[in-house]
């Protein structure tokens, strides 16, 4: 887990006297790589009474195309901007450009935080 909350040192260094313990509020969790594959989702408990759907893994997109939304499957990720790296794991991220059988398609959504890609079509 990762500590979301103010740092025990300055940025000189310099150790700073906490003033209070660490809160439930200030947890953070480690990112969800949202691969291509068959779906697979978490429910995740997040603030309040509210909770998150994390897509781990999905080959499904909705892709809109001049005011038309189409259910496409993902055959690839051509490009993630994020991280050069993860184009090449098959990750996909807000911003990635991904091979669908409606065309390419730029995600727009946050799959790991939405369970779901939302992707516009790109032209060529």
């Amino acid at each position: 887990m990762q500590y979301q909350g103010r740092s025990k040192r300055t940025k000189t260094g310099a150790r700073t006297r906490p003033h209070s313990k660490k809160k439930k509020h200030e947890l953070g969790r480690s990112p969800t790589e949202t691969t291509l594959g068959e779906p697979r989702f978490r429910v995740v408990d997040s603030r309040g009474t509210d909770e998150k759907l994390r897509a781990l893994s999905t080959n499904v997109a909705n892709v809109t195309e001049d005011g038309e939304t189409t259910h496409a499957t993902i055959e690839d990720v051509v490009e993630n901007d994020a991280n050069p790296n993860y184009a090449r794991r098959n990750i996909i991220t807000k911003g990635a450009i991904i091979e669908t059988d409606a065309g390419k398609a730029r995600v727009t959504s946050r799959p790991g935080q939405s369970g779901q890609v939302n992707a516009v079509a790109v032209e060529e």
